[in-house]
């Protein structure tokens, strides 16, 4: 016969508690799993052509793209064994696995897809997202430096919810550009959710997630560290951006978004307002400046892909620590 206590710790892990050791082992074993079949895997992969208008593009041609289909697939495989998920959270699952998938076709396809195509896509992916986390959670948004919350119109919010999305699947992609950078960024990204979190006691269901899906993320920068052995493609890094997303709307205070990834959004964002307005309206802006950011700092200021990596590592890490400090004095 089972003691009380043992029955009751066992209840507490079925109805969305979880065991130390549970969390623990499937932590180990989403690094181990990625690492394994990264390594077995990886071989198998498309090969990507290189990019003409990159700097130092065609150094990639040649090496398997995609491993973003292996590490999505681990955590998605790591949250379903280990994590305690509920329906809201499936849906999300579901979510990331169809945004990899998007990529990991464009990634395998002889042709790239055209930004109309895969702007679609994002957008009915991003919907998806806006409808689940209103059925699920309120329509309040507290701003976390200031502790105070306010009610948006669900409508307005849903809208939000979209373009907050969209923006952080393609500032992610357009970052993926330099051995380590998309992954690394993410990392501190969503860690700094994490703790955002922990001190304010919000996120408790998509917590353990964050880790497990770090973790997959370093166990992929073990082969992605400079000089590269494959890339992540579109499959890893339109995944990742809709993560991040998922993340900061969990927190209840989705505004953090513009300071815990303001190094992604500038080096991806900038690319697509400079795009967005020549292409639309006409007008010309950072005639001197190369986009993506990453490619100025290489070319013009004549940084290595490691100091690139550590550099734009460092700005987000010091952002995203005083943005902890302040919401820490805050409370």
């Amino acid at each position: 016969m089972y003691k009380r206590e043992e029955v009751d710790i066992l209840f507490s892990y079925l109805s969305g508690g979880q065991l130390p050791l549970v969390a623990f082992i499937g932590v180990m074993f989403a690094f181990v799993a990625t690492c394994f079949f990264i390594g077995k895997l990886g071989q198998y992969l498309p090969k990507d052509i290189g990019r003409a208008y990159a700097h130092d593009g065609k150094l990639s041609a040649g090496k398997p793209r995609g491993a973003g289909f292996i590490f999505i697939l681990v955590f998605l495989a790591s949250a379903l064994l280990f994590a305690p998920v509920k329906m809201e959270i499936v849906i999300y699952l579901i979510l990331v696995f169809a945004a990899m998938m998007t990529g990991f076709l464009d990634d395998a396809a002889k042709a790239p897809w055209g930004e109309y195509k895969k702007g679609i896509l994002d957008l009915v992916i991003a919907v998806l997202v806006a409808v689940t986390y209103l059925k699920y959670n309120d329509n309040i948004v507290t701003f976390a430096t200031c502790g105070r919350s306010v009610t948006i119109p669900v409508v307005l919010y849903g809208i939000l919810i979209v373009i907050l999305i969209w923006a952080s699947i393609n500032v992610t992609n357009c970052s993926d550009g330099v051995d380590g950078l998309s992954g690394t960024l993410t990392i501190i990204t969503v860690m700094s959710i994490y703790v955002i979190n922990e001190l304010l006691g919000k996120g408790a269901d998509f917590n353990y997630l964050m880790l497990l899906f770090v973790v997959c993320i370093l166990g992929y920068l073990w082969f992605n560290a400079t000089p590269s052995k494959l890339l992540m493609g579109d499959a890893g890094s339109r995944a990742m951006g809709l993560f991040i997303a998922m993340a900061v709307l969990k927190s209840g205070s989705p505004f953090i978004y513009l300071a815990v990834a303001i190094v992604l959004i500038l080096d991806g964002g900038l690319g697509l307002i400079k795009v967005a307005l020549l292409r639309f309206l006409k007008i010309h802006i950072l005639k001197n400046v190369r986009t993506p950011l990453h490619d100025q700092v290489r070319k013009v200021n004549g940084w290595s892909n490691t100091q690139t990596v550590f550099r734009f590592a460092i700005i987000q890490i010091v952002v995203s620590v005083a943005l902890i400090y302040v919401i820490k004095m805050g409370m």
